[in-house]
């Protein structure tokens, strides 16, 4: 991207993310570790080095604040090629903010929640935490549930054949093998809805491909 759409899109990430808002600088480095270390102890978010869910997200949180406030060999090592806007991390990392974006999704079900429907209030603390809990469902399912198109030596699955749930991002055995191919689907039937995105992005001259191949 030009520094226009860099910045455009640093500032949507915000707004999108709100109240769980995660720095695109250090989720990057988190997930290049991720994908050197697959299913190892050294893996920021394996399912198979915890002993449930809750303690494989209290795990990659401890690993992102580290990453977010400290410099470090990782960050010397997986943080090249990475925008950052320091601006936007400060204020989107800051318990002012989280809050305002808190407050905010409980007045919009205030006003929008029929009063016969209060059940859906309960929907609030996924608002809240609509980050972690993406993260949760990708690297949990992805390398536990469903199948193996390649053998990555490690445990990535592809949970869903068509992945509307997570725009893609379960077809985690195909990523984990081809991470720089922007399409995640790789056999006939496997659909990556955020590919078609992407490539009209592209049309429209937002972004542009490093590589022909990760096309």
């Amino acid at each position: 991207m030009n520094k226009f759409w860099e910045k455009f899109f640093y500032a949507f990430t915000y707004v999108t993310q709100g109240s769980s808002y995660l720095s695109p600088r250090a989720y990057a480095i988190l997930h290049r570790m991720h994908h050197a270390y697959s299913d190892t102890e050294k893996d920021p978010h394996t399912p198979h080095h915890t002993k449930n869910v809750f303690t494989m997200m209290w795990k990659t949180k401890d690993v992102y604040n580290y990453l977010l406030n400290n410099h470090t060999d990782e960050e010397k090592r997986f943080g090249g090629n990475i925008p950052v806007w320091h601006f936007i991390e400060k204020l989107g990392d800051s318990w002012i903010s989280r809050l305002v974006w808190g407050t905010a999704y409980v007045v919009f079900y205030i006003y929008f929640v029929p009063t016969d429907m209060w059940y859906l209030f309960l929907l609030l603390p996924v608002h809240f935490l609509m980050g972690p809990v993406h993260g949760a469902i990708v690297n949990w399912s992805g390398h536990k549930y469903g199948y193996q198109n390649f053998d990555n030596h490690d445990k990535s699955k592809n949970s869903l054949i068509m992945d509307f749930l997570m725009m893609g991002e379960l077809f985690q055995n195909n990523h984990h093998k081809l991470p720089n191919r922007v399409n995640f689907g790789v056999k006939w039937f496997e659909f990556d809805p955020t590919y078609p995105v992407i490539k009209m992005l592209s049309w429209l001259r937002i972004i542009r491909f490093a590589n022909v191949a990760a096309q």
